[in-house]
């Protein structure tokens, strides 16, 4: 299998952007080639005006198994035990993570199968989730030896703490409502409706204005690290400005005047 083909792309009419991990025979493990095709996906996806949702899906029986074990232990045979080559990695994986939270079109996880470890971590990082019902979910770093701080990041910011830390240290699989109960995902559904019921989402999303979404989404994860008073005053600056596009001119006056809107995107 060549690189080009773990990391499938479609994008439909509709503008919908659909990713597919495509690296069965690694439990589409976040490689090397895996993680440096994803960060420069997103990166494309994030200027591409064509695109207004993006899905992430994966083939196989895992959605996504972590990082490639067998690739950072080889990387030990380097003369500095691996450290240079582990650094790599975990700054490549921070990056698609972040790349996921700051690219201005909504990302949706459709999750089939297990998500373990950094794969749990890119569930997590997606801005909505919807998972197959016999989905399942663990952080098991603690299993190994390894506990999974990087993938705690992610999962820390989406459930309560309690809950994260019972996943980080008993490393036990969570199922998928258990996912949903505790808001790792939004929904389990039955796994034949599972791409249904992200693409129905998908398409949701994809009717509003892509500016008014894009400014959304990037206040959201602006205002989150902020104190209360701070986080007022940051998304009434968001507000007033959002007041002052054409979306905003259009999309009021169609509410007002019992039309359906046109979106310039701007």
């Amino acid at each position: 299998m060549q690189d080009s083909d773990i990391l499938l792309s479609d994008l439909d009419a509709g503008g919908i952007l659909r990713l597919t991990l495509n690296d069965t025979r690694r439990r589409n493990a976040l490689s090397e080639a895996m993680l440096t095709k994803l960060g420069s996906t997103f990166a494309e996806a994030a200027t591409n005006p064509a695109v207004r949702v993006v899905v992430l899906a994966a083939h196989g029986p895992a959605f996504c198994a972590g990082h490639d074990l067998k690739e950072l232990t080889a990387g030990r045979t380097a003369p500095d035990g691996g450290k240079a080559f582990f650094a790599k990695i975990m700054a490549l994986c921070s990056g698609v993570m972040q790349a996921i939270v700051t690219c201005p079109k909504p990302v949706i996880a459709e999750v089939t199968g297990i998500a373990t470890a950094a794969g749990c971590q890119l569930v997590a990082s997606c801005d909505l989730a919807i998972a197959a019902i016999d989905a399942r979910f663990s952080t098991p770093g603690v299993h190994i030896g390894l506990f999974c701080s990087t993938p705690m990041v992610a999962l820390s910011r989406n459930v309560a703490n309690k809950h994260a830390m019972e996943m980080l240290l008993t490393g036990d699989m969570t199922s998928a409502v258990r996912a949903a109960e505790i808001g790792l995902v939004n929904h389990a559904v039955a796994p034949e409706a599972v791409t249904e019921a992200t693409m129905v989402m998908a398409r949701k999303i994809a009717s509003k204005s892509s500016l008014t979404l894009a400014t959304g989404k990037r206040a959201f994860y602006e205002q989150r690290e902020m104190p209360l008073a701070q986080a007022y005053d940051h998304a009434s600056a968001v507000m007033v400005e959002n007041m002052l596009a054409r979306d905003a001119v259009e999309g009021i006056g169609a509410f007002i005047e019992k039309r359906s809107p046109k979106w310039q995107d701007g």
